[in-house]
């Protein structure tokens, strides 16, 4: 008898914690749980001694290419999703989250302490106070005018991530981590508080991706074949479901960028000939 009023009592518990999640959830038909509770699947140990070779690699994906739209839009939350820059903010804004950005000025050295500050961060974002003197429409006279300027989110439209290649002897498979994710801001030049037709790219910060994995992982991103089946940042990351193309490898040239000894299609040529050289790496160990 306790056994039966036991299983009441829970099951009512159960059906109006249910109730509660439907009210605050009217523009869903189930309560979504999947992503929000995710933890990041964890990586393998590797021994050094599995690690036969190893290269580092910089790359860089443009937001703007239809495979990599889910990353820029939404340009403004929607409910709880939202894009790549406005997740990374989010979570830099959160101290209690640990993760942390780093500067860009020492390309040789993403993270490199100290972290930058909040304030740091906002001004890499375009996020300032600027005094112009305007001129008054009815007295002519010159007046100081304060523009609070926001972050400009919608600006980043490049996405640059720094990622080690390795084959491990010990399962006998290429594999690759990605070390650290960079912002990239594309932008018209400013002259003189005038825009100007010319782009300038701008390297905001780098994240240490291992401390933003969490994060990453309890976000969903949009599929737009099935509103069902979102996956999240993690996930599109860890399965590679991004274009991109590469633009430095390590080299003995202090780590040289490849627009540094190429030019024109010849730099599209030369990175195609590096992810070349990564598959063909594995595929010439193999014997048939």
């Amino acid at each position: 008898m306790k056994r039966a009023l036991l299983f009441i009592a829970g099951l009512s518990i159960l059906c109006s914690a249910q109730v509660v999640q439907a009210q605050d959830n009217k523009t869903e038909v189930y309560v979504k749980e999947h992503i929000p509770n995710k933890k990041p699947v964890p990586y393998p140990y590797m021994r050094e001694a599995d690690v036969m070779w190893a290269k580092i690699i910089w790359r860089v994906i443009d937001l703007r290419e239809k495979m990599n739209m889910p990353l820029y839009y939404p340009t403004k939350p929607i409910d709880k999703r939202m894009n790549l820059i406005t997740l990374i903010l989010k979570g830099l804004d959160d101290d209690s989250l640990g993760i942390h950005a780093y500067s860009t000025d020492d390309p040789l050295n993403e993270f490199k302490d100290p972290p930058l500050t909040k304030e740091a961060i906002n001004e890499q974002m375009g996020a300032k106070v600027d005094t112009l003197k305007v001129t008054d429409v009815n007295t002519g006279d010159l007046e100081t005018k304060i523009i609070t300027r926001e972050r400009q989110i919608d600006a980043v439209k490049q996405i640059m991530i720094k990622e080690k290649w390795f084959f491990d002897k010990q399962h006998s498979t290429m594999q690759v981590r990605i070390l650290g994710i960079c912002p990239i801001i594309v932008r018209n030049k400013e002259v003189n508080g005038q825009i100007t037709d010319e782009i300038e790219k701008k390297l905001t910060f780098w994240i240490y991706y291992p401390e933003i994995r969490n994060l990453f992982a309890s976000y969903e991103i949009y599929n737009r074949f099935n509103d069902a089946q979102h996956i999240s940042f993690d996930d599109l990351f860890l399965q590679r479901r991004f274009s991109s193309y590469i633009f430095r490898e390590s080299n003995v040239y202090n780590n040289r960028s490849i627009g540094e000894y190429t030019s024109g299609i010849e730099t599209l040529y030369e990175s195609e000939r590096i992810k070349e050289s990564l598959f063909n790496y594995e595929h010439d160990l193999w014997e048939y």
